[in-house]
């Protein structure tokens, strides 16, 4: 399937209903199954990441196929290596080419019982729940933060808590506050100084609780309103102050004339000045999932950038760097990857590369469909294949892309 994707908008008026955060959600059902909460989780997630992971947790049976779901494999794992039962998890292609051996070797060390099946250092597995004793464990915090939170996540309920080390630089540490802040809500206490953090072992309390609407969904907004000369587009349920480390870009998008305000329904975005940076310059390592969002910003508005922090991208759904310089040069940008995990720009474009209609390829990555979508608002007809890939994150996308005035045609 391919979709076409239109538009000759100026100004934008629109009012969204953002997807709930996919990040919280999954948070939320793995602490609601280890505290046996009698309460439901509201607002839950309807990607498809959520769904695969609350399938896992409520089924009667012990093999799972968690498809694409990276998060759903690093946290299943964590906690089934403490279930009492024999479990198989597995998922698809791309997901048994992503290293896991770093979580493996990590739950190993507490007592866990888990078995490659296939390849060493990846899915499947094989994992014979067990009891699992606390211990402080070095950890490399470069690699994937869903490691340390995987980890964090059972540590409450884990014989003596847990401590970890965390050497090297922290990727996504906002990540890791998130997962901190949502255990402290359901009663945890815990402590981080420096790169240690400690988990005392201690019971979960069970509460009800709201999922917030996703920041990272919200970004596919501040880059259409950035494209725009003018607008207004109220983005429902976000809230400002939230537990979401990638709530930042409020900030980052009054470079481009976007301003956010706070309203009881949601967040206000408006655009009423064109301005944009000369340069943008940025390290992702917080928030290396907006990456995408940013560098087809800056192609579509001709701005040179350099990027880093982004080591992590290469093991996400696809090749994340890769897939940017693949597709990003159908739009005559020939991006560089300087040294290893950055990514740049000199701002020009090269008729040379350029695609009259360019194809996006997705490369079962759902934000590269939803970060490069916007970009026929520069004057562009984009074709995205297989779309549907976005139903990861943000089923209702596309819908939501034609409520704000954008023509989407299946031609394929």
């Amino acid at each position: 399937m391919i979709y076409e994707v239109s538009t000759n908008r100026k100004n934008i008026q629109a009012t969204i209903n953002l997807p709930s955060s996919k990040s919280i959600s999954n948070r939320a059902l793995i602490i609601n199954a280890l505290s046996y909460n009698p309460y439901p989780l509201l607002n839950l997630s309807d990607s498809d990441d959520t769904k695969v992971l609350f399938e896992a947790l409520n089924s009667n049976y012990n093999k799972f196929d968690i498809g694409h779901a990276g998060t759903a494999m690093r946290f299943l794992t964590a906690y089934l290596a403490k279930i009492v039962g024999e479990w198989e998890i597995t998922g698809s292609e791309r997901m048994q080419q992503r290293p896991i051996g770093i979580l493996v070797d990590a739950l190993k060390s507490l007592g866990a019982q888990i078995e490659y099946t296939r390849n060493e250092g990846f899915p499947p597995l094989k994992i014979l729940g067990s009891r699992l004793i606390g211990k402080t464990i070095e950890l490399d915090g470069s690699v994937s933060s869903q490691y340390v939170s995987a980890l964090l996540l059972i540590a409450p309920t884990i014989e003596n808590g847990l401590t970890l080390k965390l050497k090297s630089e922290i990727t996504s540490r906002s990540y890791i506050e998130l997962t901190l802040k949502l255990m402290a809500k359901f009663g945890i206490q815990y402590c981080w100084e420096g790169n240690e953090i400690t988990v005392p072992e201690q019971n979960y309390f069970a509460r009800d609780f709201t999922v917030e609407a996703d920041w990272s969904g919200a970004s596919y907004w501040y880059e259409i309103l950035s494209l725009c000369e003018s607008g207004e587009i109220l983005l429902q349920n976000l809230e400002l102050d939230s537990l979401q480390g990638d709530a930042n870009i409020a900030g980052w998008f009054t470079q481009f004339g976007v301003i956010s305000t706070q309203k009881t329904n949601g967040v206000l975005l408006a655009k009423n000045e064109n301005i944009t940076p000369e340069k943008l310059v940025h390290d992702f390592i917080e928030n290396p999932d907006l990456a995408q969002t940013m560098a087809c910003l800056c192609v579509a508005k001709k701005i040179p950038f350099h990027f880093s922090g982004l080591k992590t991208l290469k093991i996400k759904e696809t090749n994340r760097i890769l897939a940017l310089q693949n597709e990003l040069a159908k739009f005559g940008a020939e991006l560089t990857e300087p040294t290893e995990g950055e990514l740049a720009w000199n701002g020009l474009i090269s008729e040379n590369l350029r695609h009259e209609v360019p194809l996006i390829e997705t490369y079962h990555d759902h934000r590269m469909a939803l970060a490069f979508a916007p970009l026929s608002l520069a004057g562009t007809l984009i074709q995205v294949s297989v779309p549907m890939v976005v139903t990861k994150s943000y089923p209702g996308f596309w819908d939501d892309l034609k409520k704000a005035g954008f023509t989407v045609t299946e031609i394929d």
